[in-house]
């Protein structure tokens, strides 16, 4: 069973460029609940996560119970409750990708940043991800750094290649 935050959330300030972007996409969409997960999208795009005091502000503008936005949230893999870091690094975990040494950049990634799949760094600047299957068996091992697709990345190369992409040391 999921359980919904009970604790008490703050009001999101209506001065906030992002929170005036989802207000407007709210408006767009007439308020329908049936447009919760576009609106997700657009917070999640302003964001780069679903803070709670934005779920909540959503399911006030609808008019829907926040335990469906909550439970809309987790059920799809593509929203997040917590920050993935200003740069994310994805490491493709499919088939093709861990013949070819997926787990070799894994590694080299935690052994620099000290991160593990899912992890941030405390600065918040750089996270790490892993997925099952990008759909680029042709460029393993591929690697998605701030939603740019590189192929065939080494692990001799791939720290070079984050702070090439990013700036971060």
């Amino acid at each position: 069973m999921i359980s919904t935050p009970t604790a008490p959330v703050a009001e999101l300030p209506k001065t906030d460029p992002r929170v005036k972007l989802i207000a407007a996409k709210i408006k767009k969409e007439n308020r329908r609940p049936d447009a919760l997960i576009e609106i997700l999208h657009t917070a999640q795009n302003a964001y780069g996560f679903l803070p709670r005091e934005v779920l909540a502000y959503i399911a006030k503008e609808l008019r829907l119970p926040p335990s469906r936005v909550y439970s809309t949230v987790t059920f799809y893999h593509f929203f997040s409750l917590k920050s993935k870091g200003e740069h994310t690094c994805l490491v493709c975990t499919g088939t093709a990708c861990y013949v070819k040494g997926a787990q070799a950049l894994l590694n080299k990634i935690e052994a620099a940043y000290g991160l593990k799949p899912g992890q941030v760094t405390a600065d918040e600047k750089l996270g790490v991800q892993a997925a099952r299957c990008i759909g680029a068996c042709g460029l393993a091992p591929a690697v998605v750094i701030d939603n740019e697709v590189l192929g065939k990345v080494t692990d001799a190369t791939i720290i070079d290649t984050i702070k090439e992409k990013t700036g971060i040391v």
